[in-house]
């Protein structure tokens, strides 16, 4: 299953969620985008997303206004529809209409690999190779890998340090997966000091010992933060109409 997290009271762009975006409120593109992957539901803070999603086919839910983030909107989510612990969900996030279906597919399936091998802790996500002076955005955030392609650290800080000259640098996607019972869990953790220092929620697992598994892809898609954004994000729906 797919959940998608939406919020009306954005602070840095209120109502985003529903800008338009070449006819289409963003929150709709987006649902529309991976909606043939698999079952799509939007998880809303509003009744007038609920409304809007409603009005062109897409299946919502009201959550808590109180959520700290989007993943524990998607848990409240699934624990109301009862959904089984081996169900596998993904969290796309709800400002991302450019979202690729590979990059979504790519994930479903390591998911599917993890339960498989029966890891007791099913976490994943995508990351991509950057440049070094993308590496240096804060808002782009990093990702430094084990052996086994597990996250060993994530940062808005450009990691590794380049002391020697030949880092490569992975950039992190923000899109999650879990089983039900691991999204549970994951958001039954307590907080932990360095989430809060990055502003980063997925260094909550890490710091409890918990492994992200990563999966490398190739996207050139990007999120909608601000009105330049959404500026750039019509001019190329309406360059591709």
């Amino acid at each position: 299953m797919i959940i998608i997290p939406a919020r009306l009271a954005s602070s840095r762009f209120p109502k985003k969620v529903l800008a338009d975006i070449g006819g289409l409120p963003m929150v709709v593109r987006t649902a529309r985008a991976v909606s043939d992957i698999d079952k799509v539901v939007v998880a809303a803070d509003d009744e007038e997303i609920i409304e809007v999603c409603k009005r062109y086919g897409i299946e919502a839910m009201l959550t808590s206004t109180t959520h700290k983030s989007g993943t524990d909107r998607i848990n409240e989510c699934a624990n109301i529809l009862h959904l089984d612990d081996d169900e596998l969900i993904v969290n796309v996030q709800a400002d991302e209409p450019f979202i690729e279906k590979d990059v979504v597919t790519a994930l479903f399936e390591r998911l599917k690999k993890l339960r498989h091998a029966k890891r007791h802790f099913i976490m994943a996500s995508c990351y991509n190779a950057v440049n070094e002076e993308a590496a240096q955005d804060p808002n782009l955030v990093k990702v430094v890998l084990d052996e086994a392609s597990n996250a060993v650290y994530f940062s808005r800080a450009p990691i590794p340090y380049n002391r020697s000259g030949a880092a490569t640098y992975f950039g992190h996607i923000g899109i999650y997966g879990f089983d039900k019972k691991s999204l549970n869990e994951f958001c039954n953790l307590p907080d932990a000091p360095i989430e809060d220092i990055e502003k980063l929620e997925q260094l909550r697992a890490l710091y409890h010992g918990k492994k992200i598994s990563m999966v490398k892809v190739a996207s050139t898609g990007f999120g909608i933060d601000t009105p330049e954004d959404l500026k750039r994000a019509v001019e190329i729906f309406l360059g591709d109409s």
